[in-house]
């Protein structure tokens, strides 16, 4: 996957896609510090918490194809999860993070894990992160433990940092290239039908996921991207 306009996407360019990415996980993990790396390509010592919810937008060329990845930073603090909740709805893309040198953070996965697929599409893509890669004398949860958590509950997994910006690109490249090789073979499988005398019901058609486990294709289109 290539990025667009010099690596930040050309304004002037027609967009195909839009896809919605949200970012979650615990306060202090780094979710900030990730969409600035990925987005701007900058990072803050003194980063502050984040209140509510801001997003980020990079245009991106995949197969080429331009895709704006429209990324939301969800506030990890407990008394906004309730605000939050509410933006989950239209994502296609989830990136979990938890932060390697402090275990309740990682402990905490499976809650956030639980609220994103009661409030989110069946059907999203979902990276499980273990931010701070780089405090590597400070880890507290062995990669071994979160990539077994991530098997089981049919996640891609990767380790990064924010701070030297180690697979912060790969993160979101895996989960923009998953979405959009999703909504290609739901595309491709609609003209067959469509070719076939069938007018594009794709319901109960699935298409298989690696690492992943298979995913159940939507039956509108709506929720997976929005052509400008």
């Amino acid at each position: 996957m290539t990025s667009g306009g010099g690596g930040y996407g050309d304004p002037s360019q027609k967009i195909d896609y839009v896809f919605k990415v949200v970012l979650i996980g615990d306060s202090a993990v780094g979710k900030s510090q990730i969409l600035a790396r990925y987005a701007r390509d900058e990072f803050s010592l003194d980063s502050k918490a984040t209140i509510g919810v801001e997003f980020q937008t990079r245009t991106l060329v995949i197969d080429h194809k331009s895709v704006k990845a429209q990324i939301w930073d969800t506030a990890g603090q407990e008394r906004y999860r309730a605000v939050t909740s509410a933006y989950y709805r239209g994502a296609v893309g989830a990136m979990l993070v938890y932060d390697i040198t402090r275990r309740q953070t990682f402990d905490h996965i499976p809650r956030w894990l639980e609220e994103l697929r009661a409030h989110a599409d069946k059907n999203i893509v979902i990276i499980l992160i273990g931010n701070k890669s780089d405090l590597v004398d400070q880890r507290a949860i062995p990669t071994e433990d979160a990539k077994e958590f991530a098997e089981k509950e049919g996640l891609f997994f990767l380790e990064t940092s924010a701070f030297n910006a180690t697979n912060v690109e790969s993160a979101f490249s895996t989960v923009l290239t998953e979405i959009f090789n999703i909504v290609n073979k739901k595309s491709l499988a609609a003209s067959e039908d469509q070719e076939n005398g069938n007018p594009g019901s794709l319901a109960g058609k699935k298409i298989d996921i690696v690492p992943g486990p298979g995913q159940v294709i939507p039956t509108t289109k709506s929720n997976m991207c929005c052509n400008s």
